[in-house]
């Protein structure tokens, strides 16, 4: 049987029950109130985290894919131009929201706010070290992938809503590339929970406390890593915004505070999927010497992130029948392969 857990939202449960207990009579009431502001503090603390992440890490990528352009970047808006993110983001959500005509409004408005929560609920699963976790269960890398399987409808729903023919068509261009990839993704996924004889997030991280999974599976490895750009439709598989072809894909015609939001959005899924590289191959917050566990994992999604940025700036985008030959002829058969291997080698 499947079992689930919720070890810090209990922590600060425990810590509002207790505190309210003397003033709150009932305790219907009391054990309501205090689940509601538990898990309000909660998503606070996962808002703070991408927020942040969006922030710094915007800031970064633009600094150096500047500098591979030759180029300064952010200079202004406070120190190294640190602050140029957050000024950005105010003037597009002080912008008027004006619609596109042919936008189908109500269901336009709501895909990217659904989409984002979607993966806030994701980051529920992720734990950040063996305590920070919001939703504790034995089948937690399951629950990941199943919330995350419903980001290719949504996102093509982003662009097919908003009634633009060219966002239309990198809607289609994203829904045709996601669904190629879902195929590898999940055989890598099995791997790596047959070799760690668990779908628990932290018993796989634990499994790799003395050798990383990107040792042990160095194919399957780069294969989830290929397979996550594409996911993440970061260069080059940005084909759902190719602004050289599309204009700005599904995004042509968005209101500012929608391309603001869909922008945040990004940022948000490239955190996840550098925390899950992090966590399925390299050891997630397992650290070296005094390291706190934390700060260990922070690290790693770092230079993640890096790479990803590095290729940004270095690679240009495929075509779109040359990403789903990748997809089809090589990564699934290699994806096949690593399963075998893991399961002849390390199964028993």
């Amino acid at each position: 049987m499947p079992q689930i857990s919720s070890p810090l939202v209990g922590a600060y449960y425990n810590a509002v029950y207790n505190a309210l207990a003397p003033s709150i009579a009932s305790q219907t009431t009391l054990v309501a109130l205090s689940l509601l502001l538990s898990l309000i503090a909660f998503a606070i603390i996962l808002a703070v985290t991408f927020t942040l992440f969006s922030f710094i890490f915007a800031w970064i990528e633009r600094k150096v894919v500047a500098r591979a352009q030759s180029r300064r970047g952010p200079t202004y808006v406070g120190k190294y131009g640190i602050l140029q993110n957050v000024a950005d983001f105010f003037k597009l959500m002080s912008k008027e929201s004006i619609m596109p005509n042919g936008a189908d409004k109500p269901l336009f408005k709501t895909v990217l706010p659904v989409l984002t929560a979607l993966f806030i609920v994701v980051l529920a699963f992720i734990p950040m070290n063996g305590a920070f976790v919001g939703i504790d269960t034995t089948l937690g890398l399951l629950a990941i992938f199943v919330v995350l399987s419903f980001s290719p409808l949504m996102l093509f729903l982003a662009g097919w809503t908003s009634g633009n023919k060219y966002a239309s068509m990198g809607a289609h261009r994203s829904i045709v590339m996601l669904t190629s990839y879902e195929i590898p993704l999940v055989l890598v996924v099995v791997a790596v929970a047959a070799l760690a004889n668990s779908y628990s997030m932290g018993a796989i991280v634990a499994a790799q406390q003395h050798l990383w999974y990107a040792i042990l599976m160095p194919i399957g490895f780069i294969v989830f890593f290929i397979v996550m750009l594409a996911e993440l439709e970061r260069p080059p598989f940005d084909l759902g915004y190719a602004d050289s072809e599309l204009i700005a894909g599904r995004l042509t015609d968005s209101p500012a505070s929608y391309y603001g939001i869909a922008v945040m959005l990004d940022y948000t899924r490239l955190f996840v999927g550098a925390l899950l590289i992090s966590e399925l191959f390299l050891g997630g917050w397992n650290s070296i010497g005094i390291i706190p566990q934390f700060l260990a994992l922070i690290a790693k999604v770092a230079v993640v992130v890096l790479l990803v940025i590095v290729i940004r700036a270095t690679t240009m985008r495929m075509k779109i029948n040359r990403v789903l030959r990748l997809g089809w002829l090589y990564l699934t058969p290699l994806a096949v392969a690593n399963l075998l291997i893991t399961f002849i080698l390390f199964v028993r």
